[in-house]
């Protein structure tokens, strides 16, 4: 995989660093300080200077899966932003100085950037998804905002694609030229993937949202605010997918607090 020079944009912040181009270790994974607005305006002066930049969006779990994984390690590591996209991340980014530190969620950016990006002119691509899921996306949000622009969509087979098809998804994003390339493959297939084709788009992000095509097609209802704000959506997920996640939540939630124990969030040096 091919390391990407981190790319945070410096803003005003508090705690162990001077700015929001800060990261803090996370059991080993450097999530960024940053917040919505702040994620918002670097994207946009990404795009401006036409940088290439990949975006992880990671949670309690991604962070499990990657400790453990030196590949997913440097992904996370080396991206252009870590979002803590949970509450445990906010937790531990606080815990290590960052008073002003605060969920980014997926779901969450992704509406705030369609509104931006119709505002301003930015471009997107949607890949991933099951049959359907990509193009419901795409009208959806465009009819919420008719000036936006959708450049494309692709929804991969389950199976992995050929040299051939691959190289041609490859030249048909370029071709259609967006800004934004949204990822839902879910973790961490898309991270693996955004790795493996950043050098190889032109696009200025590739970001990975996980479930949120999902979300905002109506496959999966997410929790109530309160519990979103709270740190308790994970327990909404559970009640609604409990032989799908209950491992994630049951395991993992102990490993996490351990491991916060045994090695406690620190500033990025």
């Amino acid at each position: 995989m091919t390391a990407e020079t981190t790319g945070q944009v410096a803003r005003g912040g508090t705690g162990a660093g001077t700015g929001w181009d800060q990261r803090v270790d996370v059991l080993g994974i450097h999530v960024s300080v940053t917040d919505m607005d702040g994620t918002v305006e670097t994207f946009g002066k990404w795009i401006a200077a036409g940088d290439r930049q990949l975006v992880c969006v990671a949670d309690m779990n991604a962070v499990l899966h990657a400790r453990a994984d030196e590949q997913l390690t440097e992904v996370y590591n080396t991206s252009g932003l870590t979002l803590a996209d949970g509450m445990p991340l906010v937790w531990a980014g606080r815990k290590a100085g960052f008073d002003r530190m605060a969920r980014v969620c997926g779901p969450d950016l992704f509406e705030r950037v369609m509104a931006e990006a119709a505002a301003r002119g930015w471009s997107q691509y949607f890949y991933g998804g099951a049959d359907g899921v990509a193009e419901n996306l795409r009208d959806t949000f465009v009819g919420r905002h008719p000036s936006l622009r959708v450049a494309g969509v692709f929804s991969p087979p389950y199976r992995a694609l050929t040299a051939a098809e691959d190289a041609a998804i490859v030249d048909e994003i370029n071709a259609r030229r967006p800004d934004i390339v949204w990822v839902g493959l879910g973790a961490p297939k898309q991270e693996r993937w955004m790795a493996e084709h950043r050098d190889r788009l032109d696009a200025a992000i590739l970001i990975g949202v996980g479930a949120a095509f999902d979300f905002h097609t109506g496959r999966l209802d997410r929790a109530p605010v309160w519990m979103q704000k709270s740190g308790l959506e994970w327990s909404y997920r559970l009640y609604k997918e409990p032989r799908r996640l209950w491992r994630r939540y049951v395991l993992g939630i102990p490993r996490f607090g351990a491991g916060i124990l045994r090695r406690p969030p620190r500033p990025v040096s």
